[in-house]
């Protein structure tokens, strides 16, 4: 199965399946996706999108962002949620060169994971609903919003950090499209910050352990801050995940 998939105008969208988890189960494939903002699909990239059989859409954008940037055509095969976590906007463009990545954006990361919760918490529950899937969520480069989102959603249902921080690093690959996707759409802009679009495994890994140090754990921070119990974990493991086969005696 192919992790990326091809769409000419969306840079970052992703299957967030074939991870290992625990008791040897498996994200299952084609059932949650990741993404960079959906408000750019049209022409073929449309059919393509439409062809995935996607159900829900979960945009984590500001509203002024929808607005100013335009969200998924509306279509009868799924329905949209606008769930705004960041309470505290930034401009990552305009950050002085000398801002290091790793620390910064893992203090923003926790900002949004103090402030959001009653937004992060309906986000996990429409994932964790029957029928919801196949489901996609986004931001506006699918790096940040939708990083922190995927990390709660694979260590919920069992997938260790070191999945979930190279699972975040893949948009690396999108980074340089990315940009000149931002150059293209503000003309005149400055792009003062080296790192703007960037997604070193730091940033996640920091992040990560922040949680740890406030909860002991990214389970322990949904628990207490989220509210999440084990009736909403039990619904995302048989959401998301494939049991592992059953071994045939012999």
């Amino acid at each position: 199965m192919e992790r990326h998939v091809a769409f000419q105008r969306l840079h970052n969208f992703r299957d967030l399946g074939g991870y290992a988890a625990e008791d040897g189960s498996t994200v299952r494939w084609g059932r949650l996706y990741r993404s960079d903002s959906l408000g750019k699909l049209g022409g073929d990239d449309w059919e393509r999108f439409l062809a995935l059989g996607v159900r829900t859409v979960v945009d984590l954008r500001h509203p002024w962002e929808v607005e100013w940037r335009g969200r998924v055509p509306e279509h009868p095969s799924f329905a949209y949620h606008n769930l705004s976590i960041e309470h505290r906007p930034y401009d990552q463009a305009a950050l002085a060169p000398d801002v290091e990545a790793g620390p910064y954006l893992a203090e923003r990361y926790l900002e949004v994971a103090e402030d959001g919760v009653e937004e992060l918490r309906r986000a996990l529950e429409l994932i964790a609903a029957d029928g919801s899937g196949p489901l996609v969520f986004h931001c506006a480069s699918g790096k940040d919003r939708t990083g922190l989102l995927a990390a709660l959603v694979l260590g919920l249902i069992g997938v260790d950090d070191d999945t979930v921080v190279a699972d975040f690093a893949l948009t690396e690959l999108a980074t340089e499209r990315l940009v000149a996707d931002w150059l293209a759409s503000d003309p005149g802009r400055e792009l003062t910050w080296p790192h703007f679009g960037r997604a070193p495994g730091e940033v996640m890994r920091l992040f990560l352990d922040g949680l740890a140090d406030r909860y002991g754990s990214t389970a322990g921070y949904a628990a207490e801050r989220l509210g999440v119990d084990g009736a909403l974990v039990g619904a995302l493991r048989r959401s998301l995940l494939e049991p592992a086969a059953a071994v045939s005696g012999g």
